[in-house]
């Protein structure tokens, strides 16, 4: 005892000198760069809200957020050098419904979600609108609904590729309404737009900073929008569900992740400060710009809305057959 006493002594202050200091070291946090692996190319609404994000968080915490843009493999390439990185809260993912639909989608992915990933916040969302060419005898969603189901295979949707949002969109109104549409897939929605506007294309899937001027301009015609609730920035369209088709939820979302097992009082800090970013004036301000509902939560509700989002879509991916490209 008289031996062993003075050991367990001096292990329990260098327990405690340990535990001041990661705690100081919390405290600190960030004390250099931190880099935000965006899993999208440069450009478009993903990018936009990851370099929001950095360039609010580099102002308020006076230390340099990096924006890196890791494109490819459905999110799959950036999603993994997340979830591979060290637990301190200096690599940050910009995750998105994408997560949850490659859990069925890829049958092997190189990541456990649910083991190496932890979650920050929501950030936003937006809803989809359902446009159709301008020359197609078609006003309303019903009106679609009972065109497809007149001439079953005639009419086309255009999307983002397979298995992206958009088809997925096409996918599950298909199955909810027994129509039988064709899917055309696209490298992008602008081409599909394009397209359609051309008169190849009946029906697409987008978001109203993509397809709000044309909507306005007549070069489409937006009847109904993918959210369970009507969108505050296009209130008289109506939602596919109160259409007829209860139950029709599709709202792409983002997200903030880190690592697993990174120190929950700096997922905290993380989590204030996104709450702060995305309510301030400004930022509301440019959310509203491009129709984007700012949409924050604690890391459990977004651990549990993805966990809802993963069932969602196993439905549509399994009913529709959808594989990757």
């Amino acid at each position: 005892m008289k031996r062993t006493l003075p050991i367990l002594v001096a292990l329990s202050c260098l327990s405690s000198i340990c535990a001041h200091a990661a705690e100081r070291g919390i405290e600190r946090y960030p004390e250099k760069p931190i880099r935000f692996i965006v899993p999208f190319p440069p450009g478009a609404l993903n990018d936009y809200l990851g370099r929001l994000l950095a360039t609010k968080f580099t102002e308020n915490w006076g230390k340099q957020m990096v924006v890196d843009n890791r494109a490819g493999g459905s999110t799959i390439i950036g999603t993994e050098m997340a979830a591979k990185s060290p637990p301190d809260g200096y690599t940050l993912l910009l995750c998105s419904v994408a997560l949850a639909v490659n859990q069925t989608l890829f049958p092997k992915l190189p990541y456990n979600t649910d083991k190496d990933l932890a979650f920050v916040s929501m950030i936003a969302a937006t809803p989809y609108l359902v446009v159709v060419q301008p020359s197609l005898p078609v006003k309303t969603l019903q009106d679609l609904v009972a065109l497809a189901k007149a001439k079953p295979g005639q009419l086309n949707y255009g999307s983002t590729g397979n298995g992206g949002t958009s088809n997925l969109m096409g996918e599950m109104l298909k199955t909810m309404a027994k129509i039988d549409m064709v899917h055309i897939p696209y490298k992008g929605l602008a081409p599909a737009l394009t397209d359609m506007m051309g008169g190849q294309i009946n029906v697409a899937f987008g978001g109203y900073s993509t397809v709000g001027e044309l909507w306005k301009s007549g070069r489409v015609r937006a009847i109904a929008v993918t959210s369970a609730k009507r969108s505050p920035y296009t209130p008289d369209l109506p939602t596919i569900a109160e259409s007829g088709y209860p139950g029709y939820e599709a709202t792409p979302w983002w997200g903030l992740a880190v690592a697993a097992g990174t120190p929950k009082p700096i997922v905290a800090k993380l989590n204030t400060e996104v709450h702060r970013i995305m309510k301030s004036p400004d930022v509301t301000e440019q959310m509203k710009s491009r129709a984007i509902e700012v949409w924050v939560s604690t890391p459990e509700e977004l651990a549990a809305y993805y966990q809802k989002e993963v069932l969602r879509w196993a439905s549509v991916v399994k009913t529709s057959q959808i594989k990757a490209e």
